[in-house]
């Protein structure tokens, strides 16, 4: 039994120079390492980021952490997490914070699969294929102020390895660096939390731009790139009507205008496309393009075995994008993922706007079998998951 010895924590720079803490933890000899990340649009219905006072507040509590795993089998990651929960004492993880929770948990995890010599995703049963690359390209929202009134217009390829679908989203990342520049002479270009273009444009030509562009580097590689969303609609809602820079509309006309993006676009998901109560529009727009489009359930599910069950009983959505820090620990995410499948729901794991270059979130998309991974398509923290895709599908062709 690969006993637990030490737990030992620092904290870190995240991509947005904030602090987060980064987990050590030695398990038989062997270390295990993560360091959590942390959103800007966040749902209501995610644990608690942090401890009362912050990322210093959490990692003061460490101690009360490692007293209660010290000793304890690290192949029993339900009974490390139910040790985190305990130690924590409350639903959300308004104790500790979810942040430094998954930090344990997956440092845990790392450290376990290091002690069976394996890689994480090997050791946590995989791999079950490999995601879809989703980068994001233009960028407005809580991510990017100033820019388009939708969060996310991303680049969603696909192709027979992970290094092409990879180079593809960066390549259309460039090209819509090209069409803003001939749009916008003259105008400095900025860039959003995730590396994504920033500019004074509406979010339909926004969305031309990044589905020209998708075209582009589709006839040129081959490879299909194909235009997504993330509406974070959540963000919008004000006052009972979805408030754009231009206008604002009902849920039925938001409904309307996502439908007719998805048919002139070819979109391949839409994500938050409704604000995180609205099950029943979920359900609506799921049924209007749910054969066609994957509608993909953020802030509406939070990750939570409970809120995906109220989905899938009300067929909201298709797909639930997965988010560990949303829960707190692997286990709880495993268990949502794992309903997902049994129901029929595709999978998209997914980083956070302030990310680090940890790299678990691969590993867990190839455990897991998951459909896609959102993580950009520049900027090294976004790469470091790229990168370790990459290296993952090689070892895999290798047998090693």
């Amino acid at each position: 039994m690969p006993a637990i010895e030490a737990v030992r924590g620092r904290l870190v720079l995240d991509s947005r120079g904030d602090r987060t803490v980064e987990i050590d933890l030695l398990a038989a000899g062997h270390w295990g390492r993560c360091a959590a990340p942390s959103g800007a649009s966040t749902g209501s219905h995610e644990v608690r980021a942090w401890a009362p006072g912050g990322p210093e507040a959490s990692l003061r509590l460490l101690s009360r952490v490692e007293a209660t795993l010290l000793g304890a089998d690290a192949t029993d990651q339900e009974g490390i997490d139910a040790r985190l929960h305990a130690a924590d004492g409350t639903a959300d993880f308004s104790v500790l914070g979810g942040n430094l929770a998954v930090a344990v948990s997956l440092a845990n995890a790392r450290a376990a699969a290091a002690s069976a010599g394996k890689p994480l995703y090997a050791y946590l049963g995989g791999p079950r294929g490999m995601p879809r690359p989703q980068g994001n390209v233009i960028g407005g929202g809580a991510h990017a102020v100033g820019g388009t009134s939708i969060q996310e217009f991303l680049s969603t390829a696909t192709a027979g390895d992970i290094a092409a679908a990879a180079f593809a989203n960066a390549r259309v990342h460039r090209r819509v660096r090209d069409h803003l520049r001939k749009l916008l002479p003259g105008t400095p270009l900025g860039k959003g939390d995730e590396a994504a273009w920033v500019a004074p444009i509406a979010d339909a030509k926004a969305l031309e731009i990044v589905a020209a562009a998708c075209a582009e580097i589709t006839a040129e590689t081959g490879v299909d790139c194909r235009p997504s969303l993330d509406v974070a609609a959540t963000e919008l809602w004000k006052e009972g009507r979805y408030a754009y820079r231009e206008t604002t509309r009902t849920t039925e006309e938001q409904i309307a205008f996502l439908e007719a993006l998805a048919g002139e676009h070819g979109l391949v998901s839409i994500e938050d496309p409704l604000q995180e109560e609205d099950f029943a529009g979920f359900a609506e727009l799921t049924r209007r393009l749910g054969k066609k489009c994957l509608i993909v359930g953020d802030d509406l599910f939070a990750t939570s075995v409970e809120r995906l069950r109220r989905g899938i009983s009300e067929g909201s959505a298709n797909a639930v994008l997965v988010k560990p820090n949303q829960r707190g620990t692997l286990t709880d995410t495993r268990a949502t993922v794992d309903l997902a499948h049994r129901s029929g729901y595709r999978t998209v794991m997914s980083h956070r706007s302030g990310e680090t270059t940890d790299d678990a979130i691969a590993h867990l998309a190839v455990a897991f079998g998951c459909w896609g991974i959102k993580t950009g398509a520049a900027g090294g923290e976004r790469t470091a998951k790229l990168n370790e895709l990459i290296r993952i599908e090689e070892q895999g062709k290798h047998g090693s």
